[in-house]
């Protein structure tokens, strides 16, 4: 009989914390989800803690909720961490290959990525992810996985992401105290793409657009590899405090007028159109204009897309990645979104909902849940235990781990 492992991830947001769990059978990489649970995100807000108490007791709700659809406990989590704090540079490593008959081997691989990380980054900041984009030997670049050519001279080019460390620390601590071990801290960023996209969307240069509550991230690739990351800090908390200054109402009700009916096309609104808030709210009794509440909406979103072209002119890829955008996380289930995403950047849209896994929960096929899928999936790709720093590819444990992740990189 195959072995198999549970695997367990936690994305923690600035409105809803989501565990999913699944199971790893022995030999494959896709994980069979069998429990998900989800809570209200108290004790955060723009993706960092702000009442330790608080976001112990939302954690350990959705973890709770998770174990009881599962019938399985919850031992240990990969961690996905998003916010306005995370940040990225590239940076280059460069070896000489060590064995007498110049095949490279995965030391090689190992050294070589420890010289990329020898960056200059502030002590506040640590990093949580080296991911390799094109290694290079002996002139001859575009190389995906060197292991087993041979060379003398091998280079790489990497993407360092670095978080603020007592953010993290903080984040870490409220985890562990709910009860469960880290395996690994994975940015939220990479793991929403690592759900939605193909090996083929990688290769023709796809960005994702990951619209949360606090914040929106972009995540964008070219020739299969990550070409650059970025959090803009503007989300769903935001389009929700227009709508309630706009219509003068409390957080709560436009919250859940911006929920039933938003939309970012007001052209299809009529004029005349209201909507009753005493169906609402018990607080509220006045008539608003849909047409405005639409309109309020449509500016908020047009200025996410605004500031999703102005990260892909900064490396020159404005209008010019073939896949297009792919719109995932709570923020993207807006009616209309893909239309506005396709006028205002000029690339194919869609929505990404997550692949790559089996199993039959129903709640599940829906982009608010992109990033704890993906990682889930990371989780699953990857073997043996690790924390954070370099180990974002495992460097002593994992390099059968790095092995497979390269991999699947090559179409």
């Amino acid at each position: 009989m195959a072995k198999s492992r549970t695997v367990a991830s936690i994305d923690i947001g600035s409105s809803k914390i989501r565990t999913v769990v699944g199971i790893q059978e022995e030999g494959t990489t896709v994980p069979n989800i069998i429990g998900v649970g989800i809570a209200p995100s108290t004790g955060l807000r723009k993706g960092a803690v702000i009442d330790v108490e608080e976001t112990i007791n939302s954690i350990t709700g959705s973890l709770e909720d998770a174990e009881r659809m599962a019938g399985e406990p919850i031992n240990h989590v990969f961690l996905g961490i998003g916010g306005n704090h995370i940040d990225s540079i590239n940076s280059k490593g460069v070896i000489a290959v060590s064995q007498a008959e110049n095949e490279i081997t995965e030391d090689d691989v190992d050294r070589v990525l420890e010289a990329a990380q020898a960056v200059t980054i502030p002590s506040n900041r640590r990093i949580l992810r080296i991911v390799p984009k094109t290694f290079t030997v002996d002139e001859q670049k575009g190389i995906k996985y060197p292991v087993g050519m041979t060379g003398i001279r091998m280079e790489v080019e990497t993407h360092i992401i670095t978080g603020f460390e007592p953010v993290i620390k903080n984040i870490e601590k409220c985890v562990l105290q709910s009860g469960v071990d880290i395996d690994d801290i994975i940015p939220a960023c990479l793991a929403s793409a690592e759900a939605v996209l193909s090996k083929r969307q990688k290769e023709l240069g796809v960005v994702v657009v990951d619209i949360g509550c606090g914040g929106t991230s972009v995540s964008v690739f070219e020739d299969g590899a990550i070409l650059h990351t970025a959090v803009i800090p503007v989300g769903g908390e935001n389009v929700t405090n227009d709508v309630a200054i706009g219509i003068r109402t409390s957080i709560d009700t436009a919250e859940k007028v911006k929920i039933e009916y938003g939309s970012v096309i007001p052209e299809d609104v009529n004029d005349r159109e209201t909507i009753d808030l005493s169906l609402i709210s018990k607080i509220d009794n006045h008539l608003v204009s849909k047409r405005q509440l639409v309109e309020i909406i449509q500016a908020r979103y047009h200025e996410i897309f605004v500031l999703v072209k102005d990260e892909l002119a900064k490396i020159h890829r404005d209008g010019m990645l073939p896949a297009g955008i792919i719109l995932t996380g709570a923020g993207a289930k807006m009616a209309g979104v893909i239309d506005l995403a396709r006028e205002t950047l000029n690339l194919p849209a869609q929505i990404g909902f997550p692949t790559n896994y089996d199993g039959v929960v129903d709640k599940i096929d829906d982009p608010a849940y992109a990033t704890a899928i993906g990682l889930l999936i990371w989780g699953s790709r990857f073997e043996g235990r690790h924390h954070g720093g370099l180990k974002g590819i495992n460097i002593k444990k994992g390099i059968s781990g790095l092995r497979k992740w390269l991999k699947n990189l090559v179409p």
